[in-house]
Order: C-alpha cells, then structure tokens, then sequence
C-alpha cells in the first residue's frame, strides 16, 4: 500500500499540475465559446501577473519554512500608498514606486524580526500584520479610493508591449526567470532549502538562518508590494478595499505548484503552473456564470486539495 502511495506521489509531482491546467483548458473550452481565444487568454494572462509576482516571492519564504498571510493587505496598502504619494503629495513616479517598495520590504522585515527576534509564529506575525495593513490603508485614504493618477502610471498596470503583451505579464516573466536563478542556482537558493529543511542542522552548517529569514521575508513584502503597485495601475486608482482572497490564491498557487507547506522543497516552474491553474480556474468561473459562492467553495476545496497532495508528498520522502 506504502509503494503505491510513494508511486503515485511521484507521478502527481511529475505530471500533475500540468495534468490538472490541461483538464481546467479542456472544460473550460468546452462550456464556453469565448474562452480559448487570443483576447481571452491575454486577459487571463494579466491577471495572473499580480498573483504571481507575488507568488515569487512568497516561495522563497515558504521554501524557507514560513508563510505569509499580509499580502492581500500589503497589496491595498502598497496600491493606496503609492498613488497618495504621486496624486496627493506631486512625488515623481519612479520615487513614488521605489518608496512604496521599500515599505513593502520594511513590511516584510517587521515580519521577520517577529520571528527571528520575538519567536512568534509566522502565521500570526503576517495574520497580525495583515490586520494592521488594512486599517493602515483605510486610515491613510479616509476610506475612499485614491483618483487622479497619470496615464504613465496606468500604463504599467493597463497597457501592451507591442501592442499585444500584458505588461505586468511581463514583469511577472522577468521576476520568475529571477527566481528560478535564485533558487536554482545560487548559493542563497541553497541556503534558503537548507533552512526550511532542517533550521538547526543548517545553523550548525554554518549558515546564518536569521538572516536567511529576514531577507525572504523582506522579499515576500516587497513582491507584494510590486503587485499592489501594478494593480493600482491596472485599476486607475487606489482601492483600500481590494486583496481579501489574494492571500488564498498565492498559498493556493504555490501548493498546488508541488512546494511543501513544511518547506524545504519545491520549484517556481511548478509554481508558475499553480498560479496559471489558479488564474484560468477564476477566469473561467466567471465566463460560465458561477455565483461568487460557488466559485468561493470551489478555491476552498482547491486549496484543501493542495494542502492534502503536499502532505502526502511530504510523508512519502
């Protein structure tokens, strides 16, 4: 019974998560006329840019053995700070952006100095930081969404290269092929499986693990940052309101892609396919007319479904 477990783990983190964004392909084309075409399927593509820039850095995180649950409110947060800045305070774009990505990554290293330095737990660190993020956003925009951004702006999040491809889609390529360097290559990318396989084996290796920590956890802010960023863009305003489910879907994405919730294993190619089953899933819900109830019962069994794989995985290794 042990061997076919470990046999069918094995085939599933092979060929499963291209198994299962195939399957989503096929229904989906079947139920809706409008679903495989090249509008479709650029549209889709922008929007599993936001949640997978985001996805990137969380990785590195959940590799490392921690987790964050503040990126649906840093998302808000980072979108409402970043037009403030240029819409209410006349700061110059590029400043504008490279300020609200260094609060991203202040974010992130207040997460991490909660854990390194105050042992608590990542998952009520970032869920604390989440609560704080939401009403740091509402407090700093009254409540109201955040108008009058230039087209310079909105071209980042709402325009094309070439006049076909998504630019955050792009964006997302570029952060990906970074991170497939990073984690593939690098000795950092050795170091962060070496902490979230084993934390203390790899301090006693010589590894310095608290800063280790602190870095991915600077990085999950700032890509989450980046997202919020790109989606005021995408919006034309800043929303305090949005990213309730974004942290659902990164996790989900990230799971789904074959990295273990325990850490110490996984690959961003997996992860990329996570967050395009995740992206297709959502678009694809919508066009077949599903209620918003269904489709949140749908991600709730979706994510379940991942939890449960990555478990299995983790027991059969």
């Amino acid at each position: 019974m042990k061997g076919k477990k470990v046999a069918w783990s094995q085939l599933y983190n092979k060929y499963g998560v291209l198994l299962i964004l195939l399957v989503e392909i096929v229904v989906f084309t079947l139920l809706s006329d409008s679903f495989f075409t090249l509008k479709n399927l650029l549209s889709i593509g922008r929007q599993v840019s936001f949640t997978g820039i985001a996805a990137v850095g969380a990785t590195f995180l959940m590799v490392a053995g921690g987790i964050d649950l503040s990126s649906g409110s840093l998302l808000a947060f980072s979108g409402v700070l970043s037009t403030m800045l240029m819409v209410k305070h006349h700061v110059p774009m590029a400043a504008a952006i490279l300020i609200t990505l260094a609060a991203g990554a202040a974010v992130g290293l207040i997460n991490g100095v909660s854990y390194t330095r105050f042992h608590i737990s990542p998952l009520i660190a970032t869920l604390a930081m989440q609560t704080i993020l939401k009403g740091a956003a509402y407090l700093l925009t009254n409540a109201a969404p955040v108008y009058g951004i230039s087209n310079s702006f909105r071209l980042l999040g709402q325009g094309y290269l070439f006049g076909l491809i998504p630019i955050p889609f792009i964006i997302m390529l570029i952060i990906f092929a970074f991170g497939f360097w990073l984690l593939g290559a690098s000795r950092f990318g050795r170091h962060i499986y070496a902490v979230g396989g084993n934390e203390e084996a790899a301090r006693l290796s010589g590894i310095n693990t608290r800063r280790v920590a602190m870095i991915v956890f600077a990085g999950s802010g700032l890509f989450a940052a980046l997202a919020g960023i790109l989606m005021a863009g995408r919006l034309g305003s800043g929303q305090p309101s949005i990213g309730a489910d974004f942290p659902m879907d990164v996790i989900t994405a990230i799971v789904l892609g074959g990295v273990s919730i325990n850490g110490g294993s996984g690959k961003l190619s997996g992860v990329l396919v996570g967050v395009l089953i995740m992206g297709i899933l959502s678009t694809g819900m919508i066009m077949i007319g599903l209620s918003d109830y269904l489709q949140w019962v749908i991600r709730g069994v979706v994510l379940l479904f991942a939890v449960a794989v990555s478990n299995i995985n983790s027991q059969t290794h």
